[in-house]
């Protein structure tokens, strides 16, 4: 599981001011409207420990921290992190009372944007934006910038949009990889004709957070459909919901997940998507009875997981993926996710703890512990865990691949992990698409 995927169980209370976010256009130059003044969490400290603060738990918080372990020592740093599901309502609470870490590691860049706007974060150091510019691309560096000044470097990655099935039964169907959207439809029908079942399976179910699994749907769609623009002004709501080309995204999404002969194999029918955890949807997957889902990167760990069958994931074994075409062949454009991270504190050794974090060597030695992957240019594909870790690293790695962060994490709180989820459970329960789209537009918050 992703630590991304985490986020996804923590609802953002936090409704940031998306207005000062670049997504497009955005540069880490230096200087320009932000205090270089101390942050909260200095308070002259010298005592060479470094607090993190973020999303992060479990598991996962273990092997983040055996990822920095053996840098602490030589550097005498001792890096204490604290992982809390409660982050996005806490941290802004911190910094207006003067209780904050050195470093956040924020799951959401709007967040980031909005307390980086009051001048709670400090700029970039220089080490730090020399590796941003080196390491990370534009896009990347953008989504950790506000009014042109970089306030912080990316962490890890995640890349969504792969559909998932089995090559042994494409090999049998005689049936290959589709190259385009169009063909992505017509092999579905030619599955369903064949073997006179339904090809897709779909899970919205994820408790308080169910539906986000067909924002996901919607956002690769509009962003291969409509290009990188529209995705963006759809983003910052220069264009609202009910615009038609983000009508026309959920059309063809419901082209699959609203057709009873194409879902939901092995599960129900169309409603059953959303009484279905979305981690339930592997079990089918593996045992043969779905022959097609779409999901993140991270869902490799849920197909392999034993309760889910123990299938194996690779180009020759049980399960692979493909990423979800475009209209036309070519280059691939993908949307994804990832953390961003930031220094509330400008001592020596919290800026030390910042430039390894955004440094390749910390990428690498946080992907060889498996299960996650970075968009640092300097990672080495083949420290990643797993096949589809390696294939997500090399796409993010492209410079021909657009790529473009979760909308639904880009747009205030209550839109984006709030009447967008809503609105993709009541979608597949028969709400009419412009019904839908009218009432998430008008849960957006006034400026």
């Amino acid at each position: 599981m992703s630590s991304t995927l985490h986020r996804r169980f923590t609802v953002p209370i936090a409704v940031f001011a998306l207005a000062g976010l670049a997504l497009t256009g955005c540069t880490s130059g230096s200087g320009g409207g932000a205090s270089t003044a101390p942050g909260p969490g200095d308070a002259g400290k010298a005592d060479g420990v470094v607090t993190i603060y973020g999303t992060i738990a479990d598991t996962e918080a273990t092997l983040l921290e055996q990822s920095w372990a053996d840098w602490g020592k030589k550097n005498n740093i001792t890096i204490k992190y604290e992982g809390s599901k409660e982050f996005e309502a806490q941290i802004g609470v911190r910094a207006q009372g003067g209780n904050a870490p050195d470093i956040a590691i924020f799951p959401q860049p709007g967040l980031l944007a909005d307390l980086a706007s009051r001048n709670f974060i400090q700029p970039a150091p220089a080490g730090v934006k020399a590796n941003v510019e080196k390491y990370w691309s534009k896009d990347w560096a953008g989504y950790a910038t506000t009014a042109g000044v970089l306030y912080g470097a990316p962490l890890m990655a995640s890349v969504k949009g792969f559909v998932w099935y089995s090559p042994k039964q494409f090999t049998a169907w005689g049936v290959a990889v589709p190259k385009t959207w169009d063909e992505l439809l017509a092999l579905t029908k030619t599955i369903q004709e064949k073997t006179g079942k339904a090809p897709w399976c779909a899970g919205f179910g994820s408790d308080a957070a169910s539906g986000w699994p067909g924002t996901d749907w919607v956002e690769d769609l509009l962003l291969r459909q409509a290009g990188p623009t529209v995705y963006d002004n759809w983003v910052s709501h220069k264009i609202p919901f009910t615009d038609p080309a983000v009508k026309s995204a959920f059309d063809s999404v419901g082209k699959i997940l609203l057709n009873p002969a194409y879902v939901n194999a092995g599960l129900g029918d169309v409603k059953s998507i959303n009484s279905t955890p979305f981690g339930d949807v592997a079990r089918t997957l593996g045992n043969g009875s779905c022959a097609m889902t779409h999901q993140a990167s991270f869902f490799d760990g849920f197909i392999q997981d034993p309760k889910n069958g123990n299938a194996k994931v690779g180009p020759d074994a049980d399960v692979w993926a493909f990423i979800t075409p475009g209209v036309a062949a070519g280059a691939p454009a993908v949307t994804g996710g990832g953390e961003m991270v930031a220094a509330f504190s400008n001592d020596a050794d919290t800026v030390k703890v910042q430039e390894y974090l955004s440094s390749p060597e910390w990428a690498n030695s946080r992907v060889k512990l498996g299960g996650v992957i970075s968009a640092n240019n300097g990672l080495d594909p083949a420290s990643a865990s797993s096949p589809i870790l390696q294939q997500a690293i090399k796409i993010l790695q492209d410079p021909k691949t657009t790529f473009r962060f979760d909308g639904s994490d880009l747009m205030p709180g209550v839109v984006g992990a709030g009447s967008f989820w809503t609105g993709m459970v009541d979608w597949i329960n028969g709400k009419p698409t412009d019904d839908v789209l009218k009432t998430i537009d008008a849960s957006w918050p006034a400026k």
